[in-house]
């Protein structure tokens, strides 16, 4: 065994000049003695590893970014971010916290690159979320309106500057409209993940359902007409009841609360 291996700290160090090497080749140094085909070999396996992964766990923001773009942005990612795990699956959540802890790391074409990261992350967080609906103590037949509603345990309602959910290779906005987007995320019964838009009043609605658990959706209604001084709330109250209906058969309200 040679005295680098055999000495701990050298053997740090050997490493620590390795792995800087392998995370950003063209401004570290490898360890003296390696071949550079060998070297080759570890630069492409860790790089494109990490590149197809978050490719495949960002879809929409690979398809929309250009090749040079992209690989800039990942031998950044690479040469830069200081991951806190070693797992595959919490990967998306690390990329998303690079670019969350210096927004000048987005490329001044993609601004809106850090929601759209978030919103792909969303998806792939309700895949492996682990909480279960209990159709034991809810009612799906009973009126919506009169009983207090159930959301889907494993969804998430968003808001964001930018429309995340129609971003494209063919629509790439330059600047943000003048309105929010409203989305909630949520996995269906057959655990397909998928998602519809909100207005203003349904967004509300989904927060009003959240804070205040022991309210029907008449009084959340009410509450949501008296908050925007309508001067005819049964205006609102109709119309929320053709969103709660709506939001039942897409899944994301579940029924009501049985009497216990």
């Amino acid at each position: 065994m040679s005295k680098n291996v055999s000495n701990p700290n050298s053997f740090k160090s050997v490493q620590k000049i390795f792995t800087q090497h392998l995370r950003d080749p063209e401004k570290n140094i490898p360890p003296e003695g390696l071949e550079d085909c060998r070297l080759q070999i570890y630069r492409e396996l860790i790089y494109n590893n990490i590149q197809n992964f978050l490719g495949n766990s960002f879809p929409v923001i690979r398809k929309i970014m250009d090749d040079e773009s992209w690989h800039k942005l990942m031998r950044d990612y690479v040469s830069q971010h200081q991951a806190r795990t070693p797992l595959f699956p919490k990967m998306p959540q690390e990329f998303l916290k690079y670019l969350n802890d210096d927004n000048s790391r987005i490329p001044k074409a993609f601004p809106f690159l850090e929601e759209l990261a978030h919103y792909e992350w969303v998806e792939t967080s309700l895949s492996f979320d682990e909480r279960e609906a209990d159709f034991e103590h809810i009612d799906s037949s009973a009126d919506l309106m009169s009983g207090i509603p159930v959301l889907n345990p494993v969804s998430m309602p968003l808001a964001y500057r930018w429309p995340v959910h129609k971003l494209s290779p063919d629509f790439i906005p330059d600047t943000p409209p003048a309105d929010m987007t409203y989305i909630i995320v949520f996995r269906k019964e057959n655990f397909e993940i998928s998602f519809i838009e909100l207005n203003p009043v349904s967004a509300r609605l989904i927060e009003h359902i959240n804070a205040q658990l022991d309210k029907t959706t008449h009084e959340l209604l009410m509450n949501i007409a008296e908050e925007l001084q309508h001067p005819n709330p049964e205006i609102v109250v109709n119309g929320g009841a053709t969103l709660i209906n709506n939001m039942f058969d897409a899944g994301v309200i579940l029924g009501v609360k049985k009497d216990v």
